[in-house]
């Protein structure tokens, strides 16, 4: 069993590292190139296949970690709604869809649960990783609150979808690195759990920035 489980853990070691090289690439390349769509292709590719086959690992014997669990889950969700987010600059497409709000919200419903569990956990034992289900729980609550506001107020030409897609998917990346620096080479201290979020949001709110629609001052 466990030369099976290493085997499978081999293999999410490449697909992750795939996934951190393409994810690299497609923020250096152009936006909206070739090489940056098909990089981003290969990012998702790694991404999900790592996370889905490090997800039921995590809470195997001698191989628990609810860390490597919760950023598998969020890396799911953040690579399939990313990607998903494109379907709004399609102009036959005028409000969300099912699948939109299903993605979403099984991302809310889970985020809430997760809050509760930490919450719990936290009032009878004083352990860090309900806290971590409290942090990453409130952080998908804050994520796919948004996701319904922007359902519900989105507007053609605005390129809102542009900049939530480029949030979501730096977002996956920030995950991936940090997986990498604390469960992959095991530097369990504060600038491998900050400084990968600290770059990723300054890049994030410099695209955010720079995609907004400019105000248009009337004469």
């Amino acid at each position: 069993m466990e030369e099976t489980i290493k085997i499978f853990i081999y293999i999410h070691a490449f697909f992750g590292g795939l996934g951190l090289i393409t994810g690299l690439g497609s923020i250096i390349v152009k936006k909206g190139s070739k090489p940056h769509k098909v990089m981003g292709k290969l990012f998702s590719i790694g991404m999900i296949t790592s996370s889905l086959i490090i997800i039921p690992i995590s809470w195997m014997p001698n191989h628990k970690s609810i860390l490597l669990f919760l950023i598998g889950l969020f890396t799911i969700y953040l690579v399939i709604s990313g990607n998903q987010i494109l379907t709004f600059k399609l102009k036959s497409k005028k409000a969300a869809k099912p699948i939109d709000k299903i993605i979403s919200g099984s991302m809310l419903s889970l985020s809430i649960l997760m809050i509760l569990f930490g919450a719990y956990g936290m009032m009878k034992v004083n352990d860090l990783n309900y806290l971590l289900f409290i942090f990453f729980g409130g952080f998908g609550l804050l994520v796919t609150l948004k996701d319904f506001i922007f359902y519900k107020n989105f507007v053609k030409g605005k390129n809102e979808w542009l900049r939530n897609h480029v949030g979501k998917m730096i977002g996956a990346f920030i995950a991936s690195v940090t997986a990498f620096l604390v469960a992959g080479l095991g530097i369990w201290n504060v600038f491998a759990w900050t400084l990968p979020t600290i770059i990723g949001t300054v890049y994030i709110l410099y695209w955010k920035r720079k995609l907004k629609p400019k105000m248009v001052v009337k004469q």
